[in-house]
Formats: structure tokens, sequence, C-alpha cells
């Protein structure tokens, strides 16, 4: 097996289930999805639908809108929690801001009510690097920082640019968070009129991943900070390495032959230098769409052993788009901490190795997959730390 390499030693998190790391762990636990009714949808606004929001909260003077507030609040969570499990910074921290759309609400109010007019600094407030500076600057870092952005995958591709930093040398600790607060109306509907959203179902009937009858998925919102360092003293995990490859393929559709998928994950286990015979658990993608989940069960069966066992979380946290992955990698974390995963119960007829329930985690390497839109697919591969 591979020596530990980078350790993930700190983790923050605000999702649906509210602003804290304890409240993600504590929601899976209960086998509570984090969706509730929500309304204010529909092209007249009257429509009721199911959407994992993240609730207001978070200090006001983190930013104007939820994007900032959250954030800020999940890299300072990180960051808090990383120093009680005895990490301390080094001279050269980064920081990597794994997104795809921010500040969608003040961006909308600021052409449709503001009239393009706002303070220079409320205007600045707009873009993705100000709360990412103000960050910096709270914390006196001075390592790089930038944005990552692979769709669905931008997590897994924050977490390996994060172990390229610092493989090479050019950070001793990185500080890594993926945000996404984007469910308007707008954006909710287009993914529905895509044909993957489940906006009009309780989550566990809509999308059941590796289940007879799913539909698609519930959208969510979350932002996820880590804390990354290849000296962490109390690490949840150790991340070997992984890969990513982009099929070139469709804007929306896998290519069929799986062909770059498959050499994503080959190449992913490679590069952790381990065999697909330690891999114990897929934390999929599994975003209950057909393609995606028969795509991901294809490489389960033909790469990893027959009790290697799959799961995603999706049904219950929502798909968090570009913090998706960076989710499902906290959730998968805090499982090799704890000794258990809290995958989603079983509601249907199932893929023969699906996870269901609480599973006591046996000490086995864990693949992330992330297929993000467009063609983006990562694999990271995570093992005890």
């Amino acid at each position: 097996m591979a020596s530990q390499g980078m350790g993930i030693c700190g983790i923050g998190a605000v999702t649906g289930y509210g602003w804290g790391r304890e409240k993600l762990w504590d929601g899976l636990a209960a086998a509570k999805p984090a969706a509730t009714l929500t309304g204010g949808y529909g092209e007249d606004g009257t429509e009721t639908v199911w959407l994992a929001t993240v609730p207001e909260g978070g200090d006001p003077a983190d930013g104007r809108g939820r994007f900032a507030r959250a954030m800020r609040a999940a890299a300072r969570e990180a960051i808090d929690d990383a120093r009680a499990r005895g990490w301390v910074a080094g001279e050269r921290v980064g920081l990597l801001h794994a997104v795809v759309l921010g500040e969608v609400d003040l961006w909308k109010d600021f052409y449709l009510k503001e009239n393009g007019t706002l303070r220079v600094r409320d205007y600045l407030s707009l873009m993705p690097s100000t709360p990412m500076s103000l960050f910096m600057q709270e914390y006196g870092f001075h390592g790089p920082a930038m944005n990552v952005s692979a769709m669905c995958a931008s997590g897994n591709a924050g977490l390996l640019t994060a172990k390229a930093w610092l493989d090479a040398g050019i950070v001793d600790d990185v500080v890594l968070v993926a945000t996404d607060l984007s469910l308007t109306p707008e954006n909710v509907s287009h993914f529905t009129r895509l044909g993957v959203s489940v906006v009009d179902a309780e989550p566990l009937e809509g999308c059941r991943p590796f289940q007879e009858g799913s539909r698609g998925f519930i959208m969510g919102e979350a932002s996820v900070g880590f804390v990354l360092s290849n000296s962490a003293p109390r690490p949840y995990t150790a991340v070997h390495g992984g890969a990513m490859s982009h099929d070139a393929h469709h804007l929306t559709s896998i290519d069929p032959s799986l062909r770059q998928v498959r050499r994503c994950f080959t190449e992913a286990l490679d590069n952790a230098g381990v065999r697909a015979g330690e891999v114990r658990y897929v934390n999929a993608h599994g975003p209950g769409t057909k393609q995606c989940d028969e795509a991901e069960a294809r490489i389960l069966e033909e790469l990893f052993p027959a009790d290697a066992g799959i799961y995603s979380v999706k049904p219950l946290t929502g798909h968090c788009q570009a913090a998706a992955s960076a989710v499902e990698l906290a959730v998968a974390a805090i499982g090799y901490d704890r000794g258990v995963v809290h995958a989603p119960p079983a509601v249907a007829p199932a893929h023969p190795q699906l996870l269901h329930g609480e599973v006591p985690i046996d000490g086995g390497l864990t693949v992330k997959s992330s297929l993000g839109m467009g063609g983006h697919n990562s694999a990271v591969v995570l093992g005890p730390a």
C-alpha cells in the first residue's frame, strides 16, 4: 500500500443540513434527507419543489451574500478543526476555491433590482476572488490563491491540485474550499428541463442511485472546507493520489465506450501506487441518472473486487454541483475517522454491491469518483490515516 502522503487534517461544512460539520454528519447518521419543500419556484413563482438549500446564517461581516458567508464559514471551521487536531500552519499556506457559479443571487439583483449601480466595494464583492482575498488577509496567509473549476468534479480537481502543490514544494499547507449556492429558480428550472433533476418527489423516492426507479437527483447547495498537509499529526484520512481525464464527447452525455472514464480510474490507482484489490469502497458520483449510474456500476464490476461496496450520499445531501465531490470527500474522511459509512437506505431493488445504512469500515481503501457534466472525469484514492 502507498505511503500516507497528504492528509485531510481539518474539515468544515455548510450544507442543506445547516451551518457546521456535525450537522452534516448527524443528518447522514439519521438517514434524513437535507432537502425540504421550498416555495417560490416555477414560471410564476408559485410552485413548491424539493431542494437541499443552505439556510440563512453566517456572519454578515463576511459578505453581503450567502455564498461569501458560507465559503468563509466552512474554511474557518476547517482551520479551527485542524488546529484542534494538532496542525500548525507553515509559512506558505495556499488557498484553492472550487467554484463554478459565484454569488448568483447578488448578480441577479445587480442586473434586475439595482440597475447595475452599486458602491465599488459592493461591486467587488460579486467577484469570486474577493472572499478569497479577504480570507487570506484574515489569516495572513501568503501562499498562492486561485479558483478551480471542473463542474461537478471541482472538489476532486481542487484536492488533486492541492496535492500537486504540496508534492512540488510550492506550499507547506493548503486550505481547499468548494462552494456552490446557486439554486435560483432559473438554474433549477434549466436542470429540470435537462431531465436530470427531480423536484416533484421526496428525495428517497426520486433519487435512488444504483437502484430501480431512480429518476435523477435532488439539487443541493454546500460549501465545504479542508485543511491539507503532508505533516498533519492526526489526519482524518490519507489522500494517496488520483487522476482526471476528459471524454471530449458531449456537453451532457458520457462517452458510451467509457474509455476515458476507465482510464481515469486505472490511472488514479497507478498514481496512488495501490492495487484495485485493495479497494473496499467506491464513494460514487452516483447522481441517480441512468447513464452515470450505469457507467460507475460497469467500472465497479470490471476493476474492483466482488466484495467492494458502492454508495452515493446524493439522496441525502442533494447534488451540490461544484461542491458535490467535496461534500462526498468530507463524508468519506469523517467516516474513516469514526469507523463507519453512513450510506442512504435502499428503497428499491438495487445493485448487489450497493451499501445501505450504517456500514462499519474495515480499513480498506476508498475511491471517490466524480463525473462532471461535459466530460470531466475524476477519481481520488483515500485510505486510513
